[in-house]
């Protein structure tokens, strides 16, 4: 019996199974570099941004700590990223249990830091011990200068391997760190950063950081920034707010809870006369994106005060007895931070706060801090729960008129847009919309499309700016009610996912100016109005050719022109090219070659990485404050290769 084991474990072997010698040990860094998306969650731009997240974070540390005033990042014109900070400097000593300079074996082991107790770092970001040694080992180089004793050490490190020993190359005057790396091409590819997102994270750390000054020196774009925020949290909200109707000055609250006063929460809101709800919540600088256990306390605790306020004060009414989440968080923009020792966060990626005690901690401390308020501020806690009450009053006047609609059978495909070209098929699953830019475009489309699963909705002209825009102007706007309309599940707090007609949701423009345009509007109205669409990845925007070449019989789309160059370089002698103007100049069949046709279109979905950061974006391109689109684009003037003119 065991002679036909082994025998059969040799064949299966031999036939492509896997035994003992197919198990191999990746060491020290070597599993980070052969899957670089489990540590950094991917290598595209986010992977890039996140190693510079990583070595800012530790330089925040220092700063919770108490150790560090002042961070400074600087992009070099190759690309390399330094990050200084005049904390404490990272040990230089030799390890006691590991035999090798500290500054070493952080840099080069997994899971060596000085945040598994709470005697270094009493609050920290960090989680797993991984950042600066996976920064290490994705980059092309990385050089490490440490300023402690009064002198400066120097350390020079290649793909996470070290290049030269722990050195001093002279004195130096006070304490701290510096790290300068370049990505890895091997691993990224072409390095690309995205300029605005990282002045937006340093501008988004100095308000959590009151007092701290962090620097940015781009010297690819010649542009610096010094941000210093004295106001925190409050000047955060403000910022957020700018171009709005505030409808009061920012209240703002801090406390250290539990007995050592381990825990600290800070939190500053604002009610503007907006409809969007605005709530950010971040634990140890971290921006919990799905939030988490911080931000359920906090929107319990909102609801349950205003509630019973109302009542004390007889405020609230028979038309509107209780308040919901949605009524008293209508136009509400709020900063939570939290600070604690032992964050219980979901992955490297901390996208989600999980400490239970938390919730409650949180629950308390705001629904206290904002009861005492409300009291000695009855002036502003009747225009806050005014606002709150017109959101009930707008959301119990929508659920009748929904059931009215109901009674009366009236959501049949008959209500259905008349310029909707709709399918044959009724699984949502297997349906496709296509919202496309023009008439002309729109018939080319109804006449290409695949009738069995796919819809083309076509639009006349720009649609309306929704953020410059108030709510009634947004229902009276006959091209965006018909894509309302079309989709079936509401807008805003009446969004209803399951109603939802296709979960394929296709933006279709011309690929010109005009055509980025018009889907950077509809983008703004799908954010503000459908943004669970977004997030559960049914909004994609087709992407169609600017050229096409023919060669004798062969015909080839080019989607930009640096495939054009490259169609040049490949193919010498003569060939007929032709630009499109536009998706109208393009008859059905290439409509549907290109761009319609599953099996050879180019989709691309439109993901929210950080809703925060979306929220501001759109604040800056569509709103209607000039400064800061002027900022925006001297900033990112520099990544334009292509502006069609």
């Amino acid at each position: 019996m065991a002679q036909t084991l082994h025998t059969n474990a040799q064949n299966a072997r031999r036939d492509g199974a896997y035994g003992a010698e197919h198990i191999q040990v990746l060491k020290d860094l070597e599993a980070v570099r052969k899957r670089p998306g489990m540590y950094i969650g991917g290598t595209g731009l986010d992977g890039l941004m996140h190693l510079i997240w990583e070595v800012v974070d530790n330089a925040i540390d220092e700063a919770l700590a108490g150790f560090c005033t002042e961070i400074e990042v600087v992009v070099h014109p190759d690309l390399r990223i330094t990050v200084r900070d005049n904390g404490r400097g990272i040990p230089v000593e030799v390890h006691p249990q590991e035999g090798i300079p500290t500054l070493e074996l952080v840099m080069t082991k997994l899971h060596a830091g000085g945040k598994f107790d709470h005697k270094t770092y009493k609050v920290s970001g960090g989680l797993h011990g991984v950042g600066v040694s996976v920064v290490n080992a994705l980059s092309e180089e990385l050089v490490a200068e440490v300023k402690r004793d009064g002198r400066l050490y120097r350390q020079v490190f290649r793909r996470g391997r070290k290049v030269t020993e722990l050195e001093v190359v002279g004195p130096a005057e006070g304490t701290g760190t510096a790290i300068t790396f370049k990505p890895d091409p091997e691993i990224f590819g072409e390095i690309k950063y995205d300029f605005n997102r990282l002045s937006r994270r340093l501008r988004e750390l100095a308000y959590l950081n009151p007092g701290l000054r962090i620097r940015l020196d781009n010297r690819v774009t010649g542009l610096k920034y010094d941000f210093c925020f004295e106001g925190g949290l409050v000047e955060f909200v403000k910022f957020l707010n700018e171009g709005k109707e505030s409808l009061h000055e920012p209240i703002y609250f801090r406390g250290a809870l539990g007995e050592d006063g381990a825990v600290q929460i800070e939190l500053a809101l604002q009610y503007t006369a907006d409809y969007d709800e605005n709530v950010f919540a971040f634990a140890n600088n971290i921006h919990t994106k799905e939030g988490g256990t911080h931000l359920t306390g906090f929107r319990s605790a909102l609801t349950r005060v205003l509630n019973e306020y109302g009542r004390e004060k007889k405020i609230l009414t028979k038309d509107v007895e209780n308040l919901d989440g949605k009524d008293v968080r209508e136009g509400l923009t709020a900063i939570l931070s939290v600070k604690l020792p032992d964050p219980q966060f979901e992955g490297q990626t901390k996208t989600k706060l999980g400490n239970p005690d938390i919730q409650e901690k949180t629950f308390n401390f705001v629904r206290e801090q904002l009861a005492l308020y409300l009291n000695k501020n009855p002036n502003v806690a009747r225009v806050i729960l005014e606002k709150a009450i017109q959101a009930a009053q707008a959301r119990l006047a929508a659920k009748k008129a929904r059931q009215l609609v109901r009674r009366k059978g009236l959501l049949q495909s008959t209500s259905l847009p008349g310029k909707l070209a709709d399918c044959s098929e009724r699984d949502p699953a297997k349906c496709e919309l296509f919202i496309v830019e023009g008439d002309s475009a729109g018939g080319s489309a109804k006449q290409g499309r695949d009738r069995r699963f796919q819809a083309i909705l076509p639009l006349r002209g720009k649609v309306l700016n929704v953020e410059k825009a108030t709510l009634s102007k947004l229902l009276d706007n006959k091209e965006l009610n018909s894509i309302i309309t079309a989709l079936g599940t509401g807008i805003r707090e009446e969004f209803d996912i399951t109603k939802l007609r296709y979960h394929k949701i296709i933006l279709l423009a011309d690929a010109d100016v005009d055509g980025a345009h018009i889907r950077t509007l509809l983008l703004t109205f799908f954010f503000r109005n459908f943004r669970p669409l977004i997030e559960r990845g049914h909004l994609y925007i087709a992407q169609a050719p600017l050229y096409q070449a023919k060669k004798g019989r062969e015909i080839y789309y080019l989607y930009s022109d640096e495939e054009l160059a490259e169609f040049r370089a490949q193919h010498d002698g003569k060939f007929e090219l032709k630009r499109y103007k536009g998706l109208g100049e393009m008859n059905p069949q290439e409509l549907w070659e290109t761009t319609l046709n599953p099996e050879n279109r180019v989709l691309k979905q439109v993901t929210i990485e950080d809703a925060l950061e979306a929220e501001e974006l759109f604040t800056v391109l569509m709103g209607s404050e000039v400064g800061p689109r002027r900022e925006f684009i001297m900033e990112n003037a520099g990544l334009t290769t292509n502006l069609d003119i």
